[in-house]
């Protein structure tokens, strides 16, 4: 099991102020993401450092702009940081595993195997393990107890609620069929 990634661990310390009181709810949120994913596709180094990077920038956006409809800023800061690390070529990719981990359905596009796997693992977490899409619970259970919820489903439901009544017509725009 992941625990100690330097890139998460970096780009978080750098949003530490945005994050706020939701440091600790985030942090263990992005990996159970990780290693949900992981334990799905079993990447090389080059593709577990992609996972890493989409999982940490994936919902940053709600902090760092203050808003639910988050996909887009989540996207333009993990192009910024790619462009800065010398990963440009990477950024299509990442960018297609923060649009599309909300997605529904199948994800049956040509970014690569990975924006499928990172659907499945934020899915799986998101609804704490009951959507496994094939995983045993005996990788589920152990990810979800090593990264304790810290509050993070409370505060999606927080701003979910918030959304709702700020716009009722689009309550979850980062939902994609």
């Amino acid at each position: 099991m992941l625990r100690d990634v330097g890139t998460v661990d970096e780009v978080l310390r750098s949003h530490a102020a945005e994050l706020g009181p939701d440091y600790a709810a985030y942090r263990n949120h992005v990996y159970r993401v990780l290693n949900l994913c992981v334990a799905q596709s079993s990447p090389d180094a080059e593709s577990l450092e992609k996972v890493a990077i989409a999982a940490v920038f994936h919902d940053l956006g709600i902090w760092t702009d203050g808003t639910f409809d988050y996909l887009s800023p989540s996207i333009r800061l993990a192009s910024a940081y790619l462009l800065r690390a010398g990963r440009a070529e990477w950024t299509t990719e990442i960018a297609a595993m923060i649009l599309e981990h909300h997605k529904i359905s199948r994800y049956r596009g040509g970014s690569g195997p990975l924006v499928e796997s990172f659907r499945r693992a934020d899915w799986i977490d998101v609804s704490l393990g009951l959507r496994r899409f094939g995983l045993p619970r005996s990788i589920v259970g152990p990810v979800l107890s090593a990264w304790p919820n810290a509050g993070f489903h409370r505060r999606l439901v927080q701003l979910s609620l918030a959304r709702v009544r700020r716009h009722p017509r689009t309550p979850l725009p980062m939902i994609r069929l």
